[in-house]
Order: C-alpha cells, then sequence, then structure tokens
C-alpha cells in the first residue's frame, strides 16, 4: 500500500499537466481521488500493520517517507494552481523537512522516544487530508459544501497546527539538544 501511495504522487502532479486533454474539472476529480484513495490506504495500513502485527523496519521507515512526498506535492500542485498560499507551502514543507532531520538525529542519539509521534501531529494530518482533497476538488460537493472555502479554511489550521506541532516536538527535543550542544 505504501508503495502505492509513492506511485499516486506522479499521478496527482502529472494530471495538471497541459499536454492530457483532460477538462479542469476531470483534472480536478482524478486529483481528488487519487489522492482520497491514497490518504486512506494509509490509514488501512497502518491499522493492518499494527492488528496483525506485521510492522517492518522498511516499512516503519517508508511510510511516513511517503505520505510526507505525497502531502509536500499535493501542497506544490495546490500553489501552482493558486488555490494554496505559498506562505502555507512554505510552513507545512518547511516542517516536515525539520522535524524529519530531527527525528533522524534524535534516533541517531538514541533518543528517538522523546519525538515520537503524539496526538498534535496526527491530527495535523487528519486537517491536512481533508483540506488537501477540498483544495484538489475545488468546486461544489453535493450541492451545497463549497470545497474552496472550506479547503482555504481548513489548509490555514493545518499551517497552524504544523507550527504548533513542530514546536512542541522541538521542544519535547530541547533537553537532548541542550546537552549535545553543550
Amino acid at each position: 500500500m505504501t508503495w502505492g501511495r509513492i506511485a499516486a504522487i506522479p499521478l496527482i502532479v502529472g494530471v495538471y499537466f497541459d499536454a492530457l486533454p483532460l477538462t479542469t474539472a476531470s483534472r480536478d476529480l482524478i486529483a481528488t481521488c487519487v489522492f482520497v484513495v491514497s490518504a486512506i490506504t494509509d490509514w488501512l495500513d497502518g491499522y493492518l500493520a499494527r492488528k496483525l502485527n506485521q510492522v517492518s523496519s522498511f516499512g516503519a521507515f517508508l511510510d511516513p517517507v511517503a505520505d510526507k512526498i505525497l502531502v509536500c506535492a499535493s501542497v506544490l500542485v495546490l500553489v501552482h494552481l493558486g488555490r494554496a498560499d505559498v506562505f502555507v507551502g512554505l510552513i507545512i514543507i518547511g516542517r516536515e523537512i525539520a522535524i524529519s532531520a530531527l527525528r533522524e538525529w534524535m534516533a541517531q542519539i538514541g533518543a528517538a522516544k522523546s519525538v515520537a509521534v503524539h496526538m498534535i501531529g496526527k491530527l495535523k494530518t487528519v486537517v491536512q487530508m481533508v483540506a488537501i482533497p477540498f483544495l484538489l476538488f475545488n468546486g461544489t460537493l453535493l450541492g451545497v459544501i463549497d470545497t474552496h472555502l472550506w479547503g482555504v479554511w481548513l489548509i490555514w489550521v493545518a499551517a497552524v497546527m504544523t507550527v504548533w506541532s513542530m514546536v512542541y516536538y522541538l521542544r519535547k527535543a530541547l533537553p537532548e539538544i541542550r546537552a549535545r550542544v553543550k
């Protein structure tokens, strides 16, 4: 399932190439469906891995990488389309790079547990996983939901939560950072 999410990334980006004979609405629908299926498989993959006790070190490494690349690529598409502010893109992508680097360093020094995934990070991800398909769809859902309006609000909420979660993880790592910097 993780490999499927990785394969979805060029589909989401590629559907917006002008060389394809698709309407804007078709492009938006295809990208939205691919993203939603990817998000669902992310949840299902984690659920099944825990339920069936099928966790591997390679999967534990690749799964978050696939998720981060999927989110970052989708945010870049949204910025390119003018549906998300570049500042939101910088916040989301910058945080992903910073926290990934922090986790890598903390693992190298034997302190990975201090920056383990927390509920604020999971909640941030949920908000992103709702905001992004709303902005990809960019229309009216079920005749009443303005997905662009809701998507813009949610992506800004996700950006705030992104900063909040980054501050949380940095504060958790601060004692180790201070100990190593001396």
